[in-house]
């Protein structure tokens, strides 16, 4: 199943974030742009025409968020928006910041 026909799941922590060959085999799923940051968290920044897009795109991965239940860090400089995604509750990477990730990437 596509990461992006999944949806996220409750973690409440206690169970290990992914290792390094999961996150290299989740990466391959969503479209490039992505980095890897330590092993524990995801980014990827994005560039639009104006501040006013930049903003349509953040208002449109917030619905995702909030429908996944499943949160990004968003950092605003007028016309580029960075996301970055961890479970917090793990400390480190679930399936659920690729599920987001793949889905935010059909948006752009």
């Amino acid at each position: 199943m596509k990461l992006t026909e999944k949806k996220c799941v409750a973690c409440e922590g206690g169970v290990p974030p992914l290792n390094a060959e999961e996150i290299a085999a989740y990466k391959k799923q969503v479209s490039g742009g992505w980095q890897v940051m330590g092993g524990r968290k995801i980014r990827k920044e994005f560039t639009f025409a104006d501040f006013h897009k930049a903003m349509a795109f953040v208002n449109k991965v917030a619905d995702i968020a909030n429908a996944e239940d499943h949160h990004p860090d968003i950092y605003i400089f007028y016309n580029k928006v960075t996301l970055e995604l961890l479970t917090h509750a793990i400390g480190g990477l679930s399936e659920n910041d690729f599920i987001v990730a793949a889905k935010v990437d059909e948006l752009h």
